[in-house]
């Protein structure tokens, strides 16, 4: 069972001088520790749901880009990024420019964005959901194909690129893994079936995830998509410090559906965070199979 570190929080230390260097050394303690992902949100206002819109946030991929001069081993991602915000063509270098520099350690994240008040708020185009999931779809179609050999045009619904060139092509190879966030049962897992290396589901529950890998399984199953060849990743909301040893029995119900890869949050101080989940939780996931 491998772990990830979801940096969602940059409230922390209050002052922003420092925010810098306390990311810095988070990152650094984590990959010490075989912490084996790093991902951040893509929010430009921090998320009403879980506390005030006011508080710190920053943009994600360059964010990540800091965070690849400061490791050299940890996977690098954005959970999720949001469809929305970036054109597509773009989108893809970007990621290709964050592999590139980070030694081919970049994961494409992406889903349907959802946070209406940020897009409001900074003029991104607000569209309906099921528009959301066509647009997800393109630039998915978009990226593969600008990670690929053809550099011709793509004319889509939404997109029409003249061309799709992207020199340098990404190190990873055949490309970036796409991982695809969320749980929708008839469009995102059904996306992941046709095109993702990877999905990530919200830990409510295992037997939540358990229901969900089935339904992506029959969605497999249609597409005639081995189930087996996506990765089972899960945002596990149990946090991990305040009981040990709950969040390593659940993190081992995962594992028996077939999860690999397991993210958590700091719910404190980011440095402190990190130096307890090295001491306290990671040397004990090994024994999880």
């Amino acid at each position: 069972m491998r772990l990830g570190l979801h940096y969602w929080n940059f409230s922390t230390p209050a002052d922003p001088a420092r925010t810098a260097a306390t990311l810095a050394e988070t990152a650094r303690i984590a990959e010490q520790a075989g912490v084996s992902a790093f991902t951040v949100m893509d929010h430009y206002f921090q998320m009403e749901r879980t506390t005030s819109a006011e508080e710190p946030m920053l943009e994600a991929y360059t964010t990540l880009g800091f965070v690849a001069a400061q490791t050299e081993r940890m996977t690098l991602g954005v959970l999720v990024t949001g469809v929305m915000y970036r054109h597509p063509g773009l989108l893809a270098k970007i990621v290709t420019t964050l592999d590139v520099l980070s030694g081919g350690r970049a994961r494409l994240g992406i889903g349907a964005s959802w946070y209406e008040r940020e897009q409001r708020g900074l003029g991104v185009p607000v569209v309906p959901v099921a528009e959301r999931f066509e647009r997800l779809e393109e630039t998915l179609r978009i990226c593969l194909q600008m990670w690929g050999d053809d550099n011709g045009r793509f004319d889509g619904r939404h997109y029409q690129l003249a061309e799709t060139l992207n020199v340098p092509a990404p190190i990873s190879r055949p490309h970036p893994p796409i991982m695809i966030g969320g749980g929708g049962e008839k469009k995102t897992l059904w996306l992941v079936a046709r095109y993702a290396d990877a999905c990530n589901l919200f830990g409510t529950s295992p037997a939540e995830v358990a229901h969900k890998l089935e339904v992506l399984r029959g969605h497999c199953a249609a597409e005639g998509r081995d189930y087996d060849r996506i990765e089972k990743t899960v945002l596990v909301m149990r946090p991990p410090l305040a009981d040990p040893d709950a969040f390593l029995a659940e993190v081992a119900e995962y594992a028996a559906l077939g999860v690999t890869e397991v993210q958590t949050m700091p719910d404190r101080h980011p440095v402190e965070f990190t130096q307890q989940l090295a001491e306290r939780v990671v040397p004990r996931l090994a024994e999880i199979g």
